[in-house]
């Protein structure tokens, strides 16, 4: 038995890559919040709360760019339906004409 024919090069729809996003950006600022809580119980060891406000600083500006990042289209070997008669090239797209 062949492995199933994959018709379609589409990426995740839009819900679900918002979705995906939008839980990423949530953790990451779900862990600011023990980082900040932390610096102020540790306030009495000032090095110590300075590493979890220096830890704390940059997580808003990296959930951010992290959940602003587009997932890369993927470039898998599938078993794609091709037509009979057609050279291999001919039925790839991006494979053979300089594309």
């Amino acid at each position: 038995m062949s492995p199933p024919v994959l018709i379609t090069t589409a990426a995740p729809s839009a819900d679900e890559q918002l979705a995906r996003r939008r839980r990423k950006y949530v953790v990451m600022m779900a862990c600011r919040i023990p980082c900040l809580v932390l610096a102020g119980l540790t306030a009495h060891i000032w090095w110590l709360a300075l590493v979890f406000l220096a830890i704390s600083v940059p997580l808003p500006w990296a959930a951010v760019l992290i959940a602003n990042d587009v997932p890369p289209r993927r470039h898998d070997r599938v078993h794609r339906y091709r037509r009979p008669g057609l050279p291999r090239s001919a039925a790839e797209p991006g494979q053979g004409r300089g594309e």
